[in-house]
C-alpha cells in the first residue's frame, strides 16, 4: 500500500517519534501520539513545554527533525502548510478590521474553486453555526471578545478542515466569558464533527474541553488520558502537581496485605492505608498524594483508618467551598477543601482560625505514585 493512501484501520492522527530540534536546543523530544477523527483533544502544558511547536508542525509551519505524521492516511512530510487540510486558529484570531464580520469569514474561501453563491451560503452557514447572523455587518471592534473568537472559529471552519488546530483560543476572555465560551466550542465541534486540537496551559480549560488531554513537560509527553484518568489515576508526581491542587509527602512501603499498601510518613508523624496498586514493593519510597477535596475535616474523632489530628492554621472562603490549611503536631501542612452547601454566616463553617480538627480520608483517595 502507498504511503500516503487512507487506511481505515489507522488512527485519523498519528505522530510517530516526533523531535524538533533549534541549534542544540530540543523543543520536542520523541513524541507519540494518536488522536481519533472527532475528538477535541488538548496538548496542556506550562510555557516552554514544546505544545506550540508540536501545534505548529501539525500545521506544516516547521518540519520535525525527526520522526513523522500522518494525517487521515497520508503522511504529511514535505506538504506545505496551504496544501494540508488543516486550519490552525490563532491566540489572537487575526480578523481584519477593516473587514465586516462576513467579509472576514468569507476571506478564507477566497482561494476555494467555488461559485460566488456557494460561497455565500456557505459563509451564511458559518454565521449561522457561531449565532452571529444578526452582528454580520459589524466589523470586528463593533462587537465583544468572544464574538470575535467565534468569528475566527466560524472563518477557520469554512474552508472545511479536517483538522482544527487552536493555540490558547480563549487565553483573551476574562474568565466569566471563557467558562462560557468553552461550551460553545463544545457544541460546535460536536455539530460539524472536525477533530480538534487544542493548545493551553490552562488546566480547567482543558480539563473541560478536551476527550483526551497530553500532559507535556520539556518537550516530552509525561502522560495522555481522558480528564478524569489525568486528574484521578496521574502517574508521576509531575502530572499530579500540574494538574489542580494536591497534596504530596514522601512516604514509605512497609507493608502489603488484602487490597492494600501500609505506607509510613514522617511529615505526618503517622502510618496511612492505600489502596494497592502494581509494580509497588515493601521497603521502597514512594510518594503518597492527596486531592484536598478528598479529605474530610470535623471537629470530632473519625472512625476507620487515615485519621490526623491538627489545628487551622489558614482559611480562605471562595464562596462555593473554602480551603483550610491545617498544622499537624509535626509541623506539616495539609490542604483541605469544604464544600460550603449551606447558606449562612461564618458561623456555618466546619472550623474556624486555630480550631483543633481531625482530618480523615479514605485509602482509596489516598494516590501512591513511584516516580
Amino acid at each position: 500500500m502507498p504511503v500516503d493512501a487512507p487506511n481505515a484501520g489507522e488512527p485519523f492522527l498519528r505522530i510517530e517519534g516526533v523531535s524538533k530540534t533549534f541549534g542544540t536546543f530540543q523543543a520536542v523530544k520523541n513524541v507519540s501520539l494518536t488522536v481519533e477523527k472527532g475528538e477535541i483533544f488538548s496538548l496542556l502544558g506550562g510555557s516552554g513545554c514544546g505544545k506550540t511547536t508540536l501545534l505548529r508542525m501539525l500545521a506544516g509551519f516547521e518540519e520535525p527533525t525527526a520522526g513523522r505524521i500522518f494525517l487521515d492516511g497520508r503522511d504529511m512530510a514535505g506538504v506545505p502548510p496551504w496544501s494540508r487540510p488543516v486550519h490552525m486558529m490563532f491566540q489572537s484570531y487575526a480578523l481584519f478590521p477593516h473587514m465586516t464580520v462576513e467579509k472576514n469569514i468569507a476571506y478564507g474561501l477566497k482561494h476555494e474553486t467555488m461559485s460566488a453563491s456557494a460561497r455565500a451560503d456557505r459563509v451564511r452557514e458559518m454565521l449561522d453555526l457561531v449565532q452571529l447572523t444578526s452582528f454580520a455587518n459589524r466589523k470586528p471592534h463593533q462587537i465583544s471578545g468572544g464574538q470575535r473568537q467565534r468569528v475566527a472559529l466560524a472563518r477557520a471552519l469554512a474552508r472545511q478542515p479536517k483538522l482544527l488546530l487552536l493555540d490558547e483560543p480563549l487565553a483573551a476572555l476574562d474568565k466569566k466569558l471563557r467558562e462560557h465560551t468553552q461550551f460553545e466550542l463544545m457544541s460546535i465541534q460536536q455539530r460539524t464533527g472536525v477533530t480538534f486540537i487544542v493548545v493551553t496551559h490552562d488546566q480547567e480549560e482543558a480539563m473541560t474541553l478536551s476527550d483526551r488531554i497530553a500532559v507535556m513537560d520539556k518537550g516530552e509527553v509525561r502522560q495522555v488520558g481522558s480528564p478524569t484518568e489525568i486528574y484521578e489515576f496521574p502517574n508521576s508526581r509531575f502530572v499530579a502537581g500540574f494538574i489542580g491542587s494536591i497534596n504530596t509527602f514522601d512516604a514509605t512501603v512497609t507493608a502489603r496485605d488484602d487490597g492494600h499498601l501500609h505506607l509510613s510518613l514522617p511529615a505526618l508523624g503517622v502510618n496511612v492505608t492505600a489502596r494497592d496498586v502494581p509494580h509497588v514493593t515493601p521497603g521502597q519510597t514512594v510518594t503518597l498524594a492527596i486531592r484536598p477535596e478528598k479529605i474530610r475535616i470535623s471537629r470530632d474523632t473519625p472512625d476507620g483508618p487515615n485519621a490526623l489530628r491538627g489545628s487551622v492554621r489558614d482559611l480562605a472562603y471562595f464562596g462555593k467551598d473554602s480551603l483550610y490549611r491545617i498544622a499537624l503536631p509535626s509541623g506539616t501542612l495539609v490542604q483541605a477543601h469544604a464544600v460550603n452547601a449551606r447558606r449562612g454566616d461564618e458561623g456555618t463553617r466546619v472550623a474556624d482560625w486555630d480550631d483543633a480538627v481531625w482530618l480523615s480520608f479514605d485509602p482509596a483517595a489516598a494516590i501512591v505514585l513511584a516516580e
